[in-house]
């Protein structure tokens, strides 16, 4: 028997990712991995859910009796005081369901909720490139534009659990979020080459060599800057960690993120504060939502 491990769940519109962690961060067995049937009705993802907490456990040999607790990081928009998933367009069936308590009920341990992207830096901080760090600013570069603060080791949420919610806040002629996520590199890449590709296969074509490419990448770190000054200059951090599926691609927009962020920034931060990328990789998101109860405990 294994004394007091933890649970972390990813949970996305696509897929559910699930893994067993020990409060030293070693992941123990391996992490299920299942698709998340988003639009299906909530009782069926929910068993999905509580059985990939089971299998976990099954391939390590253990049970939930020696489970300190479950944290889920789970796509937005939440309410996570009460534990309840808002409005949220991945997972249209589940509208206002109190997925912390249905879990915590079902399995009988304490259960912690909190936004994905929040959940993946607080991972970083405690067992990944932040480590050690105290205050903590990271990005999410995936679909979305993602971005959590942690100030003291601990997500901080803001009063309606909203902060660091940047993704909708204005920018050139609409959002953000428009250039700093998939869509906005194939954005990018189009008004430079005039073709349609997604951001995987712009990163692809960098590898090559591809000159329209390289460029593009350039001017997607450009518009990174921006959001980077403003957060940097607000909270101050030891770090910025820049996580997500884009960050694959950050060696090709590193230099022109860091050469337009130390015109904007306060002269002290620009000489000290540190930008790298996340370093947990795909298991990012289950160890993160495992970090939230190593937070409560």
């Amino acid at each position: 028997m294994i004394s007091k491990i933890i649970i972390g769940v990813d949970l996305g519109g696509t897929k559910i990712l699930t893994g067993i962690l020990s409060r030293d961060g070693k992941v123990l067995g391996t992490p299920v991995k299942i698709q998340t049937g988003g639009t299906e009705p909530v009782e069926m993802i929910i068993k999905r859910i509580t059985d990939s907490v089971e299998l976990s456990l099954s391939n390590i040999g253990s049970s939930i009796s020696d489970v300190m607790g479950i944290g889920i990081g789970a796509t937005g928009p939440l309410d996570i005081d009460g534990g309840v998933i808002l409005e949220c367009p991945q997972l249209p069936t589940m509208h206002f369901f109190p997925l912390r308590k249905t879990i915590e009920d079902y399995f009988g341990v304490p259960v912690y909720l909190n936004n994905d992207a929040n959940c993946l830096i607080l991972g970083e901080c405690i067992f990944g490139a932040a480590a050690n760090r105290k205050n903590v600013i990271g990005f999410t570069l995936g679909t979305g534009l993602g971005c959590a603060i942690i100030l003291d080791r601990k997500i901080f949420n803001g009063s309606t659990g909203t902060a660091a919610e940047i993704w909708p806040s204005p920018y050139q002629s609409g959002t953000i979020e428009d250039f700093i996520s998939g869509a906005g590199v194939s954005k990018i890449y189009k008004s430079i080459s005039g073709e349609d590709k997604s951001s995987l296969d712009v990163f692809h074509l960098a590898v090559q060599g591809d000159e329209q490419a390289l460029q593009t990448w350039k001017e997607f770190g450009a518009h990174l800057a921006v959001p980077l000054s403003w957060s940097i200059n607000m909270i101050d951090p030891d770090i910025v960690v820049i996580g997500g599926s884009i960050a694959n691609a950050y060696n090709f927009f590193k230099i022109s993120m860091e050469e337009t962020l130390k015109k904007w920034i306060c002269p002290v931060p620009s000489q000290k504060t540190k930008i790298v990328p996340a370093e947990l990789g795909d298991f990012a998101g289950f160890i993160g939502a495992a970090c939230l109860v190593i937070g409560n405990n």
